[in-house]
């Protein structure tokens, strides 16, 4: 089977970066026969996926490509790529695929929360159709069955959940290990979007904070201050916990690679967290300073606490490899 993939997010410092990279590179391990083809618009470096992934080069960037490609539906994914059998693209964009395709949809946030996208992005998203991606598809595929659930209710699709793999553990970041950080911290980790929470976690850090809370508040991610993999590691497995108070999310994967190492998470009470991690995490109402700063609190000043939702938080995240979202979505791929 020869397979395109949209990898334009490679480009990119975000969470779609890390699973198309993740899920690609399990692809290629576990299905050696096939033929994995990653298109990645534009010159900019990108560093290698698996030896077995081929990455596609344009000179041409992605918004002269592809929007080209949603418009006049030329050129299509596939001839970029010299011909394929099926195409997935792990996130909707402007795009012609020209085969049969799956496509993974993350969340919904342009739809729910369009004031957190400039002019520019809703323009992008209005060229992309995702509603209308997503019913062109052999398959579509969702994080979390929250997910699945909203597209079913929302566009009429039913999606097959296909969840990311988690990366980290002790192995990557061994017990004891020097982190970059202040002795004692808590943990923010994503783009610099409105949805994600920054403000709400750094107003209840400082509410906190005037509580008596002894920790500082690291913040990471896109747009924020970039960590390479290794860094990161060490910050999940150094950190008091994780804070993740999003308004709106599909997965939320950072608090599960948290979990990874053992680290416990703080964060809002939306369908996708009581999914992944249930009782395994303190939650608390998406936007609320005061909910968010007592727990801050609580957690930073319970040791037996911290080790508890550590440990069922570790228990929770081994059920998340690539290797079974991999399988997963290579049966779609193969039926498409």
């Amino acid at each position: 089977m020869k397979v395109g993939v949209d990898a334009r997010a490679l480009l990119a410092g975000r969470g779609v970066a890390r699973f198309t990279r993740g899920l690609l590179a399990a692809l290629a391990d576990g299905h050696g026969d096939d033929q994995w083809l990653a298109f990645v618009p534009g010159r900019a470096p990108v560093a290698p996926v698996h030896p077995r992934v081929t990455l596609v080069r344009h000179r041409l960037g992605g918004r002269a490509l592809f929007g080209a490609a949603a418009l006049a539906r030329r050129p299509t994914l596939a001839a970029l790529l010299g011909g394929v059998d099926v195409a997935w693209l792990p996130a909707p964009a402007p795009v012609a695929p020209g085969a049969p395709y799956v496509l993974t949809v993350h969340d919904r946030s342009w739809e729910r929360r369009p004031q957190d996208f400039s002019a520019y992005e809703r323009a992008w998203h209005r060229v992309a159709r995702p509603r209308a991606l997503a019913r062109g598809a052999a398959a579509v595929t969702a994080d979390s069955h929250a997910m699945a659930a909203e597209l079913r209710a929302a566009w009429g699709v039913d999606a097959t959940v296909v969840s990311p793999g988690v990366d980290g553990g002790p192995s990557a970041a061994p017990a004891g290990e020097a982190s970059p950080a202040a002795e004692r911290y808590l943990l923010f980790v994503g783009a610099r979007d409105p949805r994600k929470g920054l403000d709400v976690a750094t107003a209840a850090h400082r509410r906190a904070r005037a509580r008596g809370l002894d920790a500082e508040l690291v913040v990471v991610g896109d747009g924020l201050r970039r960590v390479d993999d290794a860094e990161l590691a060490a910050l999940y497995a150094g950190a008091l916990a994780v804070v993740a108070p999003s308004h709106l999310e599909g997965f939320g994967l950072v608090a599960l690679e948290a979990a990874a190492h053992g680290t416990p998470a703080v964060v809002s009470d939306l369908p996708c967290f009581a999914e992944t991690l249930g009782d395994a995490a303190l939650r608390v109402p998406p936007g609320d300073v005061d909910a968010l700063a007592r727990a801050l609190l609580r957690l930073a000043g319970d040791d037996a606490l911290r080790a508890r939702l550590g440990a069922a938080a570790r228990e929770r995240a081994r059920a998340y490899s690539w290797d079974r979202a991999a399988r997963a979505l290579h049966a779609l791929l193969a039926e498409a």
